[in-house]
């Protein structure tokens, strides 16, 4: 009988476990898609601007120089535009555990494919990009 209740407890605590997990990546994922991705492709600062936490940086390293951007400088960056066709983002590895994430993302548009690296961290308030590193390829 003890076998079968500590089996149990098991069980239960370990899908508890992982529906809590699933929870924490379905957020992200809103969070990347919804927020990130859409406002990227339309130039829209308020979606960038809530999934990148106000200390977020952006770093990258292009024709021999290392550049590491504020979200500020970042966010002043971006125009409002119409989704040019042929433009998509997904994700590609998600990781979380705990209040920490990282994920690689792809922005893909006709001219190129940036590969993105997000830290994320859960603060009270809700899930926040904190740093993220990229890379181009042109096409």
């Amino acid at each position: 009988m003890k076998k079968y209740l500590v089996l149990t407890l098991f069980i239960a605590m370990t899908g508890a476990r992982m529906q809590a997990q699933t929870d924490e990546k379905t957020q992200i994922e809103t969070l990347i898609k919804d927020f990130y991705f859409e406002g990227w492709m339309t130039g829209d600062t308020a979606k960038v601007g809530k999934a990148m936490h106000p200390t977020c940086h952006l770093k990258f390293f292009r024709d021999n120089v290392f550049s590491d951007i504020s979200r500020a400088d970042y966010l002043s960056r971006f125009k409002p535009k119409e989704k040019t066709a042929g433009t998509e983002g997904r994700i590609v590895l998600l990781d979380v555990t705990g209040n920490i994430a990282s994920a690689k993302c792809e922005l893909e548009t006709p001219k190129a494919l940036f590969t993105d690296y997000f830290n994320l961290i859960k603060t009270s308030e809700a899930w926040f990009i904190v740093d993220k590193i990229s890379t181009r390829v042109d096409k």
